[in-house]
């Protein structure tokens, strides 16, 4: 489990996140959504130790970020960044590799390889492990990146905003990858995504964040509601079910 304690964040006077208390259950798949500046990439990036809290307490399963050794939680917890733009020329597989210095610390073993091997297949990226990625699609070099945090091999799995510059048939793509991965590997996902309908198609659970505060923490029944959807995006916004699912119009 990952538990935020009130978690506060501010550039300034600017206040992103505000006494933020969550629990993020072991498996499945989470994600935050929100408006722009709500805090959702922040949230997650304390969690991800990339960002440093001003106040407040992060554990995953009891270990406190602020007191564990990042070896140890590398271990445990990968973090894909929203900029994940490579300037060094590397193929898929190098890139793939990066995964497993937490436990090889740059002297790859045999293991390291089937972790490699293991998380390219996965990714049905075979074909693609000997190409640079500055030769890939959009969507073909996201696969690389995710291939690269599964091959890490961690409990727990922090993506920001993977589909972003992604066509609606590459964001499907990836957002059923990640489905599968949480159900196939036993990973615990959260994902920051700003597709509402994309979130409540693909994830369990939905933590809808507004102005640095969790306004909601559900189901997509429990969130996909007409009053809440508009007080938190500012638009009038109508729910319908389709096809067995809750779609949000606006």
């Amino acid at each position: 489990m990952i538990e935020v304690e009130s978690l506060s964040k501010s550039y300034g006077e600017t206040v992103v996140l505000d006494a933020v208390s969550i629990e993020i259950a072991r498996s499945g798949v989470t994600a935050i959504i929100g408006p722009n500046g709500a805090g959702k990439s922040t949230l997650l990036s304390i969690i991800g130790r990339v960002l440093k809290a001003d106040g407040g307490r992060v554990s995953v399963d009891g270990l406190d970020l602020a007191h564990t050794a990042g070896d140890v939680i590398a271990r445990r917890l990968s973090f894909l960044r929203q900029d994940n733009h490579m300037t060094a020329r590397l193929t898929v597989r190098d890139l793939v590799t990066f995964g497993r210095f937490p436990y090889s610390k740059g002297r790859y073993t045999p293991d390291d390889k089937v972790h490699v091997d293991l998380a390219i297949d996965y990714l049905d990226l075979g074909n693609l492990a000997d190409r640079f990625l500055d030769e890939l699609s959009g969507g073909q070099r996201q696969r690389a990146f995710i291939a690269m945090v599964l091959c890490q091999d961690t409990d727990y799995v922090l993506l920001d905003e993977p589909l972003n510059n992604l066509d609606i048939k590459h964001a499907n793509a990836i957002m059923r990858l990640v489905r599968d991965a949480s159900t196939d590997l036993g990973k615990t996902i959260v994902v920051v995504l700003h597709d509402i309908n994309m979130a409540a198609a693909h994830c369990d659970r939905l933590l809808v964040m507004k102005d640095g505060r969790v306004m909601q923490h559900g189901t997509a029944e429990d969130v996909m509601k007409p009053d809440l959807l508009s007080a938190i995006y500012e638009v009038d916004v109508s729910v319908h079910p389709i096809a067995g699912r809750l779609v949000a119009v606006y």
